[in-house]
């Protein structure tokens, strides 16, 4: 008898609670510290400085999609996990690049994630998404197999209220600025169109990821250059064509708004040719005709272009290298990049970055903002590299090291050697709007904690304590992108 009760209560709908201390010390002085720090932060406006949301969500303000488009399909953090326990990406509705037919039932989709909620117990994301469902969209049962059809249908009934239209949702996560992430390419029409909309009080900018027209490896290269030349009006069969070009786009993205660019390389390789071998090798691309090595020789020197750019225009370099992109091979050609299958590799920054910030490390108007995924140089070599070079800020934890221990870790690597005024503030980096201020929280609730601890080991006094609070949470972002 008591075997089945216990049965039948594992069985039970589970509630979903948010618990108010969550991510804060477990230690009751420490605790108390950190509630009073998160206290005065938990309010402040969120600045997004590095983010993937798409400028079309805000300029069009149309209802949100159903709740598999807007918390599953398009967000690579969820869907690897899910796909790690066997499931299709094709069953998650994951476009195929053949076209061939895949999951288009959002009902069917949403009954996978409750299936696997298992799979992700303490992960970030179910912070991200507990919180999604539980502060907007009224959820109060945990997912499962049970549950998955009662909160679909929680969710749909919420996506129709108008407070959860894109603009309403923006003032409602009191978002500052949101930058968004574009190809130079971009005519940057929904961006335009946000800037002169007189009904548009917020503000979404963009940022120059140049990554595509980079790759000379790439099939997609030489007709991706062609149709920069046509874009500028410039003749980009040449090399010094080809920089008039890129720094026209960079013009056009400064006077929409962009105050930074992005720069995802394989390796943080910053070695510069002369002039004429960089050429040599464009041409050589151009033809169809590379060498073996010209794709990382080239991708370097135009790391050292773009450095000296934004030494002449004033916009924030940020370099994240570190990834073996498409890892599956297979996946990659069914189903293109950003789909969840890449994988972090070791990472060198000291010899890599040397000839870069040789040259420009102290130059007043660069600033260059180094991302990794190989959190072992955090305390060997970013840190160090970011007390020095006046130039350098060290970038957040960022995609898998977007995790609370990975952001406790990251501190307490960075703090001795770099302080905090050589950071970045935090970066969401991510897709799923409506994961926005849960990610947000996530950092400022780590910080209230390490704070917290500083303040008792007798490191901080109490006024810098609050002081350093709001500056992690708020004023080094706006700092750092210069917004």
């Amino acid at each position: 008898m008591r075997r089945e009760c216990s049965v039948a209560s594992a069985m039970a709908p589970r509630p979903l609670t948010l618990d108010p201390d969550r991510l804060l010390p477990s230690e009751p002085s420490l605790r108390e510290r950190a509630r009073a720090i998160y206290r005065e932060i938990t309010d402040l406006p969120i600045v997004s400085p590095h983010g993937h949301v798409p400028a079309s969500l805000l300029a069009d303000d149309r209802r949100l999609d159903d709740p598999a488009a807007l918390l599953i399909t398009p967000d690579h953090y969820v869907t690897r996990l899910i796909h790690s326990q066997g499931v299709p990406l094709e069953d998650l509705g994951v476009p195929r690049r053949d076209g061939r037919e895949v999951e288009s039932d959002p009902r069917a989709i949403w009954r996978l994630l409750c299936r696997h909620w298992n799979a992700f117990r303490a992960t970030p994301s179910r912070f991200w998404l507990e919180w999604e469902l539980h502060e907007l969209f009224g959820v109060r049962t945990r997912p499962s197999p049970d549950t998955a059809d009662e909160i679909y249908d929680r969710i749909e009934q919420t996506l129709a209220s108008p407070e959860l239209r894109p603009r309403a949702l923006y003032r409602r996560f009191n978002l500052e600025v949101l930058a968004t992430t574009d190809s130079p390419l971009s005519n940057l029409s929904d961006h335009l169109a946000l800037r002169d909309d007189p009904a548009w009080d917020g503000r979404v900018i963009p940022t120059f990821r140049p990554d595509s027209l980079v790759d000379v490896a790439s099939a997609d290269w030489a007709g991706s250059v062609a149709a920069l030349g046509a874009m500028t009006g410039t003749d980009t069969t040449h090399f010094s064509g080809y920089l008039e070009a890129l720094r026209s786009r960079r013009a056009a993205f400064a006077d929409a708004g962009a105050t930074a660019t992005d720069h995802g390389p394989r390796r943080a390789d910053t070695t510069r040719l002369e002039t004429a071998e960089a050429a040599t090798i464009y041409g050589r691309a151009l033809a169809g005709k590379l060498d073996v090595g010209d794709s990382a020789a080239f991708g370097a020197h135009m790391l050292d272009e773009f450095a000296r750019m934004s030494c002449d225009d004033g916009l924030v370099m940020q370099l994240h290298p570190g990834v073996h992109r498409n890892h599956d091979a297979g996946t990659a050609t069914a189903f293109g990049p950003d789909v969840g299958a890449d994988i972090p590799a070791p990472t060198d920054y000291t010899n890599a970055l040397q000839p870069l910030l040789n040259r420009y490390g102290s130059h007043p108007n660069f600033t260059l903002v180094v991302f990794t995924t190989d959190e072992t140089t955090f305390s060997r070599e970013l840190a160090p590299l970011a007390g020095y070079y006046p130039a350098v800020r060290l970038g957040a934890p960022w995609w898998f090291l977007d995790a609370p221990d990975a952001l406790r870790r990251f501190r307490e690597a960075t703090t001795d050697t770099a302080g905090f005024a050589n950071t970045a503030g935090f970066v969401d980096d991510t897709r799923a709007y409506c994961s926005i201020p849960a990610r947000h929280d996530v950092a400022r609730r780590i910080d209230s904690g390490y704070l917290a601890r500083l303040a008792a080991e007798g490191r901080l006094d109490e006024d810098e304590v609050l002081d350093t609070a709001v500056d992690l949470a708020y004023r080094l972002a706006k700092a750092t992108f210069r917004l």
